[in-house]
């Protein structure tokens, strides 16, 4: 018993990185979303406009009826995937504001000119201040607005025809 003795701190240790290795490449849920701001209002943030007319625009300020504020970036491939969902939203009447987040306004421009500009106004977080407000993880995510500028859904990552068609739905039943 006592030869094993000495190796019992290697055996505790050797145990706690099987736990931990464990713990760590668990996949986390799917369905788990952070979504601290639903509920709330939409964070009281003003940011310069893309096409850099006047100075800066409060959120608050853009809020008409049930709308759609889509965080986006030119680098973000999910993006670019999402990007025909958008356009189809906009084709329904949706409005849909959005926030490039941490690109270049250049870049921004010039992904909108390629892939179509869904955005009734597309404002500009190059350091990415705004999007702590909103509690931003990744891109894109898309924060669904009522009337009365209360968020009231979120949705994270790429949204597929379903998500839109799903999403209209929502917007349509706080009409």
């Amino acid at each position: 018993m006592r030869r094993w003795l000495p190796l019992a701190p290697l055996a505790v240790l050797l145990l706690l990185g099987a736990l931990f290795a464990g713990y760590a490449l668990r996949r986390p849920s799917p369905e788990v979303r952070p979504a601290a701001l639903v509920g709330q209002p939409v964070p009281a943030a003003a940011l310069p406009a893309l096409d850099g007319e006047g100075g800066a625009v409060a959120l608050r300020s853009v809020l008409q009826g049930p709308m759609l504020i889509n965080v986006f970036a030119s680098w973000c491939a999910p993006c670019a995937v999402e990007h025909p969902q958008l356009m189809a939203l906009k084709a329904r009447g949706v409005r849909i504001v959005g926030i490039a987040w941490k690109d270049e306004p250049a870049n921004s421009r010039a992904f909108l000119n390629r892939l179509g500009d869904p955005f009734a106004l597309v404002l500009v977080d190059r350091p990415g201040d705004v999007g702590v407000d909103f509690g931003v993880s990744g891109v894109p995510e898309t924060f669904l607005v009522d009337a009365d500028g209360i968020i009231f859904a979120k949705h994270s990552g790429p949204m597929t025809a379903d998500d839109a068609a799903a999403i209209a739905a929502r917007l349509d039943g706080r009409r």
